[in-house]
């Protein structure tokens, strides 16, 4: 089982993302979006993204910190202060993305019109992220100075699988909670390409120099976010 998580896994899910993405980019090029429900529901949206959206790039940037620089993070923790600040902040930032996810996940479950255009692997996101998270705060909680053991285990470990030659011995004897964070983490990229996480892989750099567009409305917003009408306002037609 271990060979499979640690040696199989990360494989199979770097080939089924970059097939799959570059399949869905070259066939279905228009579905690269975040399917945003913001126009059906925009005030526990944006209490939802932004703790979310701000602990997870700071997790994001402190995971990807140690990856790279390994030797400076475990110089940085060689003192006693700046280990509690840099242990103290990350706990914090994971406790803030909890937060932000929890207020979405409820959003997406709680609200009719945004439970509507939930799909099943939006779902699947959703569960998989908790289990990121809390196994991550787990990790935190009762095996100290994650930090650290990242720097100094996990850094080795997938540099190792990038060079395909992969070490698993450090990892193979890891706590459960270690494992669980580790195998939901290849498992939120082998699902990239069959969930709206995808658009990330496209950033609209022409938005930065296009003309500015003109929106006007023939409909009532106000009206429209109270009301129990899911086709509220005036039916489109083509002319």
């Amino acid at each position: 089982m271990n060979n499979f998580f640690f040696i199989g896994l990360p494989y199979l899910v770097i080939a089924i993302f970059l097939i799959g993405t570059i399949f869905k980019y070259i066939y279905t090029s228009y579905k690269y979006s975040t399917l945003s429900s913001q126009l059906l529901e925009d005030n526990t949206l944006f209490y939802g993204t932004r703790p979310f959206h701000w602990g997870i790039m700071f997790l994001f940037t402190g995971h990807l910190t140690g990856l790279l620089f390994p030797s400076s993070v475990l110089a940085w923790n060689g003192q006693t202060m700046r280990l509690l600040i840099i242990e103290i902040a990350a706990f914090g930032f994971a406790l803030t993305t909890l937060y932000g996810l929890t207020i979405l996940i409820f959003r997406r479950l709680l609200n009719k019109r945004i439970k509507i255009v939930t799909s099943k692997m939006d779902y699947v996101v959703y569960i998989i992220l908790l289990i990121q998270i809390i196994s991550g705060l787990w990790v935190a909680y009762f095996h100290r100075w994650g930090t650290s053991w990242f720097a100094s285990v996990m850094s080795p470990y997938l540099k190792s699988v990038l060079l395909f030659s992969p070490d698993t011995a450090a990892v193979n004897i890891a706590p459960l909670s270690v494992k669980i964070h580790i195998i939901s983490a290849f498992s939120i990229i082998g699902i990239v390409p069959f969930t709206r996480l995808v658009h990330f892989l496209v950033y609209p750099f022409r938005y930065f120099y296009r003309g500015y567009i003109l929106v006007i409305w023939n409909r009532n917003q106000r009206k429209m976010r109270v009301s129990a009408n899911m086709r509220e306002g005036k039916k489109p037609r083509n002319n």
